[in-house]
């Protein structure tokens, strides 16, 4: 049987890592597959340019459209990023009856609802693996492999850049700005950072795993992303001292009310395996009813590490070529028309634990008028620091650990706090996850 012939859309790091190990697997895929998979077209911005893997037999073009308008080209490979070049070249390939692969986040959180309600109509398959958490094969897991679970929280840390910023800050207590500039120098962040370090990149990952989770629409618009700009190596410390290290974790749980879907730093107790994921590696946690957790841990990002899903869909693709459209498995899990329109609560309904850092006047009735502000909120404490003033200080550091609270209630208690004479500037506030099983 011939082989399936691709058209590639983008041939940076992960387009190569997908040509070098479509190559180099080449038996091993075909034997998976039932079929050879080829890479017969792809885009580059400069097709001359000397590159580090095999290029031949791949014709280099610099038009996106020739790619998707090759007569030969059964499935595109999309990977050029971005949402609007990459939004129409996804549509037109669709259009032209043709399957799609992409590790596109943003696209798929974005305009996701739109594309695979047109592959439906066409009868083609979309494929995103690659999409999330790099080669961790989690959507897989949680679209056919916990298939007979309710699923009732996720949690993941799903963007290596904020953990290795992190990471460095608790290992070497440096500052944030210092990690920063240095995982740009090394790679791990782009020049303008705003994506990883504010939670964008990992609300995208996050809306997708939300909507195979529970069977609910794309809508990334609803995702509460906050960032680690704000997070201080004393912050760290202080988290360590108490049991818990900080990690940016997106979290999206299923409650009575509604869907949790919310991306920001957690306080998470040291003894959990996903507390201990450092570095840039990825890590998701997925709690079903049947299974109980389940971890899926590795690369996030990278050449190979991405190529992986990658070749993995393609393989899935190939596999499912002459399969009724209506036999195979949908895009979001659950099929098309029993997906739930249900609620994404704002973050003021969510509820959880809190860790709280305040400066407090050296003096005494301070810590009195605190815990009262937060009893008469309903607020509980389970933890506290007081730590000694510095020398020649008026002030000094509070931290408290608190019971789970809703965010409406937490954000009114912090705003009275605040406005003491006795507290100084405002209140630091982390939110806490046990993650118990």
């Amino acid at each position: 049987m011939n082989p399936v012939k691709v058209g590639l859309l983008g041939l940076g790091t992960v387009g190569g890592g997908t040509v070098s190990v479509l190559k180099r697997n080449a038996q091993e895929i075909q034997r998976r597959a039932g079929r050879g998979i080829e890479v017969v077209i792809a885009t580059a911005r400069d097709i001359n340019k000397p590159r580090s893997f095999d290029t031949s037999g791949i014709e280099l073009t610099s038009d996106p459209a020739a790619v998707v308008n090759h007569p030969d080209v059964e499935v595109v490979v999309e990977l050029i990023g971005g949402t609007d070049l990459a939004f129409e070249m996804v549509m037109a390939a669709i259009n032209g009856g043709k399957h799609v692969v992409t590790a596109n986040k943003a696209l798929i959180a974005k305009h996701g609802n739109e594309i695979f309600a047109a592959a439906q109509q066409k009868g083609v398959m979309v494929a995103f693996e690659a999409a999330v958490a790099g080669g961790i094969p989690v959507i897989k897991a949680i679209r056919e492999g916990l298939a007979g679970n309710q699923i009732q929280w996720l949690a993941g840390i799903i963007n290596g850049t904020g953990n290795f910023i992190l990471t460095e800050m608790r290992d070497k207590g440096r500052d944030f700005a210092d990690v920063l500039a240095e995982a740009q120098a090394l790679g791990y962040a782009e020049a303008d950072p705003t994506f990883d370090v504010e939670g964008i990149d990992a609300g995208h990952k996050l809306t997708i795993l939300a909507s195979i989770a529970f069977g609910i629409p794309l809508q990334f618009d609803k995702c509460f992303t906050e960032g680690i700009t704000k997070i201080t190596r004393e912050d760290v410390s202080y988290a360590e001292e108490l049991g818990y290290r900080i990690k940016h974790l997106g979290v999206a749980r299923r409650t009575a009310e509604g869907v949790e879907l919310r991306v920001h730093p957690t306080l998470i107790p040291e003894r959990r395996l996903i507390a201990n994921v450092d570095g840039v590696m990825n890590a998701v946690l997925v709690k079903g009813d049947a299974v109980g957790p389940t971890l899926y841990y590795g690369a996030g990002a990278g050449a190979e590490p991405t190529a992986s899903a990658v070749v993995a869909d393609l393989v899935d693709v190939v596999r499912v070529l002459t399969a009724d459209p209506e036999n195979r498995v949908p895009h979001l899990a659950f099929q098309p028309g029993a997906l739930a329109d249900t609620q994404i609560l704002p973050v003021d309904a969510i509820k959880t634990a809190y860790y709280l850092r305040l400066e407090a006047a050296d003096k005494a009735g301070v810590l009195a008028d605190v815990t009262r502000i937060l009893a008469d909120a309903g607020i509980s404490i389970e933890a506290m620091i007081q730590k000694e003033p510095a020398e020649g200080a008026t002030t000094v550091p509070v931290i408290m650990l608190t019971h789970r609270i809703s965010e409406g209630q937490m954000n009114a208690a912090i705003a009275k706090i605040e406005a003491l004479v006795s507290i100084t500037g405002k209140v630091t506030r982390i939110r806490l996850e046990t993650l118990a099983a």
